[in-house]
């Protein structure tokens, strides 16, 4: 199985930053995609941001030039670095991870996610 921790979460006026982090722990073999999805109140979740083992990303085009999203693959820790915050940013923050897990002799694909984070942008 896997684990995802996340952290970083809070309250923060327009315009600041804040950083999120999410460990993964567990029997892992590897990870390939690492990302940060977001629901807001009465809103479906939307993908924010992803990163792959070899370092591509993407963005929602709403965070595009504002967020970060970086991976330490030795630590199977993903980072999302949110500048420029907007009240529109607020939402529950939700780290997920597409990982090969191992159980005994064999491995198995799973998708994990994290308990979320609540990130809230004051005006």
């Amino acid at each position: 199985q896997v684990q995802l921790v996340e952290s970083g979460g809070g309250l923060v006026q327009a315009g600041g930053s804040l950083r999120l982090s999410c460990a993964a722990s567990g029997t892992i073999s590897s990870i390939n995609v690492m990302g940060w999805y977001r629901q807001a109140p009465g809103k479906q979740r939307e993908l924010v941001a992803a990163i792959r083992s070899g370092g591509s990303t993407n963005y929602a085009d709403s965070v595009k030039g504002r967020f970060t999203i970086s991976r330490d693959n030795a630590k199977n820790t993903v980072y999302l670095q949110m500048n420029s915050l907007k009240p529109e940013d607020t939402a529950v923050y939700y780290c997920n991870a597409g990982a090969l897990v191992i159980e005994g002799t064999r491995v198995r694909a799973l998708d994990a996610w994290g308990q979320g984070t609540l990130v809230t942008v004051s005006s």
